[in-house]
């Protein structure tokens, strides 16, 4: 569905005024991006290193944005450089006016400086704070800029933010042939890791170019040994979006709800279907950034749809008389919703954009949301019933699980005052020092609980596989002992207005399982219930998953643990094959409390891998394909994957 609640004559059929150095403002200073990097990109550990990237990709996205701009290419090199290029118009390089400088150097060294200021070179922009493409300059041993533009090409480059020599005009291209490569290498003395990961640069690409419907983005691996590449283009744009991320669930629309429209400049797109989960997945973009934090136009997307669906439900006749109304929690149990928004002066809460403040924005979408989508059930009776008995059969659940939680109150199995009876609790009741260990099994929970420090440890054995939450409704997850007993510990509660971060009785929560397929198919399940139902645990930093030796090798008096195949051979080489004892771990019960403490629960020495989420969508997507019922797409996964899949590739 498309259509315009307002036009604005001055925007009709009009592309925003001519890109020269007249239309770059400066608003000045560069080195406290070097002394404070972590204020302008996060931090300086992988996630702001992959930041970099983005912030150079941004700046040809909006050349899409602005219509000038259909071809990006993104190049991972030797050596972890990286290059970027687009057909956009090329960065200007004429004189500016007031810097007394080329405007590509100026755009490259100076922060608060770019077109994005000036609303004649760009009628939206993400990268309005200005700091983009100069932040990558500063934290680069080297970059280098070279423009296509008015038949010629230039050259400039830089070490670590500095000018090094003339702008150069380097030779010729045919008229027309415009475009920007900015390459770069970072800085090792602010980067202490600078190896780019593929599925990370793959999985912002990819919706970037489901939200710039035409555009083509090309990820490109050069390394050695590990030469891939991908092409994404999506005419359908946040359609395509949706249909991606229900892959392998059953729908109740055929096709995905599609809203469209536009109002004081504020151009608002929609994508939406519902399928056979339990779960809400809603992202949301507010100038192609992902507004993981939500903000207004969530709000208004939220509100238009409850509004809707209940006046719907209830004019219809499908409600049930008893029923008091659909709440939030009911009309999005099992929505898959993309809400993408472009504004022209977007007020983002903090550097990082995270949020949208733009509170003008709430009631656009709102009213989109109305007006469009109660025509669209007016028009579409079979999937309108659908989506109503999809509502009701989540208020019905609802209700189940609050009289499940009720009874098991009832009996204390969820009063934290009553902990469960298998969890050998810490004596600290600190949360900031407090860590619970998800054992595999009694017999690894014995020796966990002999060998662990019991002022700051706690161990919590688990019976066999946990319920697959992925299939199923809150209130079968309350009547599972396992899940149950999860909950109980951890003591924040579970659902919506009743999860409470802050009574979280432990900052660290670790899974720990043996190095086998079983033991990986139960960490999986565990992960799914913290994603599906406890995801702000792991968005707060406190889910991590143990990491047990495979080999102990022993040669005399020497004893060392290996970690890997790889590592063991090592060993073997290194201390010699005679007089050489090397056991292989089959499980964590295979060890005494000595060597669990020793190799796996000592904090000194222990290794541990904390679970993030980099990408919600992409882990969402994942998710679906390995717990859902669907096999095809699993199947079909495993094909692809099962040669190089690691658990941090899944990049949760």
């Amino acid at each position: 569905m498309s259509d315009q609640l307002d036009s604005n004559p001055q925007d009709e059929g009009q592309k925003p005024a001519e890109y020269t150095a007249q239309g770059i403002q400066v608003l000045k200073g560069l080195e406290a991006v070097r002394k404070r990097p972590a204020m302008y990109i996060g931090d300086t550990a992988l996630r702001g290193l992959h930041h970099l990237v983005y912030e150079v990709v941004d700046n040809s996205i909006d050349e899409a944005m602005a219509g000038y701009c259909d071809d990006i290419k993104v190049v991972i090199g030797e050596g972890d450089t990286i290059s970027v290029t687009d057909n956009g118009r090329g960065i200007p390089v004429d004189m500016h006016k007031t810097e007394g400088k080329p405007a590509l150097e100026v755009v490259l060294t100076s922060l608060h400086a770019g077109g994005k200021f000036d609303s004649g070179s760009y009628k939206v922009s993400g990268g309005l704070h200005g700091v983009g493409v100069s932040c990558v300059n500063a934290l680069s041993e080297w970059l280098k800029a070279v423009v296509h533009r008015d038949g010629k090409i230039y050259e400039m480059n830089f070490e670590r933010g500095i000018r090094v020599g003339e702008m150069l005009e380097t030779g010729t291209c045919p008229p027309g042939e415009n475009g920007t490569t900015i390459s770069f290498k970072p800085d090792h003395e602010i980067f202490p890791e600078r190896v780019f990961s593929f599925g990370t640069l793959r999985a912002r690409l990819r919706e970037l170019a489901f939200l710039n419907r035409g555009v083509t983005i090309d990820i490109i691996d050069e390394r050695a040994d590990i030469e891939r590449q991908e092409t994404f283009l999506y005419e359908g744009g946040i359609v395509e979006y949706v249909r991606w991320l229900n892959e392998g669930r059953t729908l109740v629309c055929a096709e995905p709800i599609y809203i469209e429209g536009e109002k004081d400049g504020v151009q608002v797109e929609i994508a939406m279907d519902y399928n056979d989960t339990y779960n809400e997945a809603l992202f949301t973009f507010a100038n192609n950034i992902n507004t993981t934090e939500g903000g207004t136009h969530l709000s208004g997307f939220r509100a238009g749809l409850t509004r809707t669906l209940n006046t719907f439900a209830n004019n219809s006749g499908l409600l049930k008389k008893d029923m008091k109304g659909l709440t939030g929690d009911d009309v999005r149990e099992g929505l898959c919703a993309i809400i993408a928004v472009k504004i022209p002066e977007p007020q983002f809460e903090g550097q990082t954009k995270t949020k949208l403040g733009n509170t003008e924005v709430k009631g656009q979408v709102e009213s989109l949301v109305n007006t469009y989508l109660t025509q669209y059930l007016q028009e579409h009776p079979k999937e309108a019933k659908g989506i109503i008995n999809k509502c009701i059969q989540a208020a019905q659940g609802r209700e189940a699980a609050r009289k499940a939680r009720d009874l098991t109150r009832r009996k204390s199995a969820l009063d934290t005052a009553a902990l469960p009876g298998k969890l050998s609790d810490c004596s600290s009741r600190i949360p900031a020092e407090c860590e619970i260990y998800l054992v595999e099994g009694d017999s690894a929970g014995g020796s966990a609980k002999q060998g662990r420090e019991r002022r700051f440890q706690a161990i919590l054995p688990l019976k066999g596989k946990i319920l697959n939450v992925e299939k199923a409704r809150l209130d079968k997850m309350l009547s599972n002992d396992e899940v149950r007993t999860i909950i109980t510990a951890l003591g924040t509660g579970i659902g919506s207005g009743v999860f409470d971060i802050t009574k979280l009785r432990y900052h660290k929560v670790i899974i720990m399982t043996d190095a086998d397929v079983d033991g990986s198919h139960i960490r999986t399940l565990i992960l799914t219930l913290f994603f599906r139902h406890f995801r702000e645990i792991i968005e707060h930093g406190y889910m991590y998953i143990a990491e047990p030796p495979l080999y102990r090798v022993k040669k005399g008096k020497k004893e060392i643990y290996a970690f890997s195949d790889n590592e063991k051979n090592k060993l073997v080489k290194e201390m010699g094959d005679r007089g050489i004892y090397v056991q292989r771990y089959k499980g964590l019960g295979e060890m005494n409390p000595d060597q669990l403490w020793e190799t796996t629960m000592d904090p000194e020495t222990r290794v541990m891998t904390r679970v993030t989420i980099e990408d919600a969508a992409d882990a969402d997507h994942i998710f679906t394909i390995l717990m859902g019922d669907d096999v095809e797409p699993r199947r079909r996964f495993i094909e692809e994957n099962a040669k190089q899949i690691k658990l941090e590739d899944l990049d949760i």
